[in-house]
């Protein structure tokens, strides 16, 4: 009787085990989430980024050389020490980067502009609104063209080459105007480009 016994308990156990194995095998894993999207709330319409942003940095490369006249004469303005340097690819970097925030879905102008039209060659935010809306790509490209200007500062700034930071300049406000013209005041195209042809943009001969 007692081996009987035992023999009962082996088979019941083996019997148990073998289930658990066959049990943890066929068991799905379970589901995983996928990760959520990052949600990006704008903090600045359109017209802020470029007030407070885009326009500020500029200025770092627009203002970097030229000249200024003085009680003393002519003074040639040109980035010499590192600080100078400095200044300009920190102003290069954020225009590059800023290409990716106007890229965003945004509004064009803030809570309580007027959005009425005003007589004049610009757009009204709705207006520019509408044309972003219907030609994205054009918004996007016009997004990496100022990048792509921006980024070729960085380079004269690790070369300090001072003398092609004028014409970079005159690259970066062209990449600017040339959006301005298909979302911000379209009616002043022919007229632009006909100034800007009567202008020459070369930069000056190295003394």
């Amino acid at each position: 009787m007692q081996t009987s016994t035992r023999r009962r308990a082996r088979t019941i156990a083996v019997a148990v085990a073998t289930a658990t194995i066959v049990s943890g095998c066929s068991a799905q894993p379970e589901a995983t989430q996928p990760p959520s999207a990052p949600v990006f709330t704008p903090v600045l319409s359109v017209k802020e980024l470029m007030e407070n942003i885009v326009d500020p940095q500029a200025d770092y490369v627009f203002d970097a050389v030229g000249s200024d006249i003085s009680p003393k004469g002519v003074v040639d303005i040109k980035p010499t020490t590192d600080d100078d340097w400095t200044k300009i690819q920190r102003g290069a970097y954020v225009l590059a980067e800023s290409s990716n925030l106007l890229k965003m879905t945004r509004k064009m102008a803030p809570d309580g502009v007027a959005n009425v039209e005003r007589g004049g060659p610009e757009l009204t935010p709705s207006q520019i609104e509408a044309k972003v809306k219907a030609n994205p790509a054009l918004w996007n490209l016009h997004a990496d063209t100022l990048r792509a200007e921006a980024l070729k500062v960085i380079d004269i700034v690790k070369a300090r080459d001072a003398d092609k930071l004028l014409a970079a300049g005159s690259a970066i406000d062209q990449a600017c105007e040339a959006c301005h013209l298909d979302f911000w005041y379209p009616g002043d195209r022919e007229a632009v480009l006909k100034d800007r042809s009567s202008r020459a943009y070369t930069v000056p001969p190295k003394k």
